[in-house]
């Protein structure tokens, strides 16, 4: 099972003497850069900030509804980031102080300088600075707790490894320690930025990302002011499965030789679901070409159930993105009506047509392994 949550907030705040006050809250593009002088004397960095509303998140997992063992994602996509080395890392910090987002962009002329920017948490007239103390990693550029807390650490990391540029990256423990300790983390929101501190220039494989005077690129994301399908997005995803013994003691299970040949039925979709509706979807399987028998009734008729590794998937009906993959959150389920999987479409885009795709691993390990996929064209719309 998954749900989606969206940012209520995000900006890119950019170092520099001209850039240090402006606010670009409303950019449709956030970046993570890194710019030189020619002979790496100075360098200038940005960092992402993004805030999402966890309140529906907290209660959920208060009333059980949200599983406590639930993992996080946060979820950007790439935007043509560009020049960036083979091998790079991303870090998030849950922010310390509270900031505002601002309405400026980036092209903006004169630059506004109201909302969040490197120099101020709420703008230039207001002159609220980001906090000077020493415990905190710099006085500008936001302010953030590192470390662990109890069982939760409060960083977050994703590695970039000759891989695409989207990213995913698990902030479970960042997530937690907003959920569990809300009076002494209040949730202000992710610092997302490469390692390290501006301002201590200096060389060597073990230098900080952010200070050194090595050329990395730049990272670009969408925002959420993108016009694309392509917003960032909080994504909690837990295991809901259930899979009866009653079930599979009353009913049959498709035989490893008929596999091969299975007819996949969806049985209960409806064309479109408001967006915040929960649905359950029977998913049948039958036989493409049954033995012939002596019955009274046919046996196209008879429903069998698919492997224990049978799974789901969704993706946009047009651009083809994958918004729910094959894994271990998205499983069947059984019960003594046949396999079904429940679904939330709070957290989906609406106005959108969806697809649903599944697939089946039997005998998994083996030589004889059967990965089946299946696709037609099975449609919805999530409403408003």
């Amino acid at each position: 099972m998954r749900y989606f949550e969206f940012p209520s907030a995000d900006t890119t705040i950019y170092q520099g003497s001209v850039t240090s006050s402006q606010n670009t809250g409303l950019d449709e593009i956030l970046e993570i850069n890194k710019i030189m002088n020619d002979v790496g004397s100075e360098v200038n960095v940005s960092r992402i900030l993004m805030k999402f509303d966890l309140s529906y998140i907290s209660s959920s997992v208060q009333s059980g509804l949200i599983p406590i063992t639930s993992k996080y994602y946060l979820n950007l996509y790439d935007a043509n980031s560009k020049e960036l080395t083979t091998s790079d890392t991303l870090y998030a910090y849950p922010i310390s102080q509270s900031w505002t987002v601002g309405e400026g962009k980036l092209m903006d002329f004169p630059v506004g300088e109201e909302g969040v920017s490197w120099k101020y948490r709420t703008g230039k007239i207001t002159a609220d600075y980001w906090a000077t103390a020493s415990t905190y990693p710099n006085g500008a550029g936001g302010t953030w707790f590192t470390g662990t807390s109890g069982q939760y650490s409060r960083e977050a990391s994703q590695a970039f490894d000759h891989e695409t540029t989207d990213l995913r990256m698990d902030v479970s423990d960042i997530i937690n320690n907003w959920i569990y300790s809300s009076s002494v983390y209040p949730n202000e929101g992710f610092i997302i930025k490469r390692s390290g501190s501006f301002g201590n220039l200096s060389t060597g494989s073990g230098a900080p990302a952010e200070g050194n005077t090595t050329h990395l690129g730049n990272f670009s994301f969408f925002s959420r002011d993108t016009h694309t399908i392509y917003v960032p997005k909080l994504e909690v995803a837990w295991d809901d499965s259930s899979w009866s013994d009653t079930a599979t003691g009353s009913l049959s299970a498709l035989s490893s030789t008929n596999l091969e040949s299975v007819k996949l039925y969806v049985k209960n979709l409806r064309p479109a679901y408001k967006e915040n509706s929960k649905t359950k979807i029977r998913v049948v399987g039958r036989e493409r070409y049954p033995a012939r028998t002596y019955a009274t009734s046919s046996t196209n008729l008879t429903v069998k159930y698919l492997p224990t590794s049978s799974y789901y998937s969704v993706r946009d009906a047009y651009s083809e993105e994958i918004i729910i993959p094959f894994d271990d959150y998205s499983k069947l389920s059984l019960d003594t009506t046949g396999n079904y999987f429940n679904f939330w479409m709070k957290g989906l885009q609406p106005e959108r047509y969806y697809r649903l795709l599944f697939k089946y691993i039997s005998n998994s390990g083996s030589v004889n392994e059967v990965d089946e996929r299946f696709d037609d064209d099975w449609t919805f719309k999530v409403e408003r």
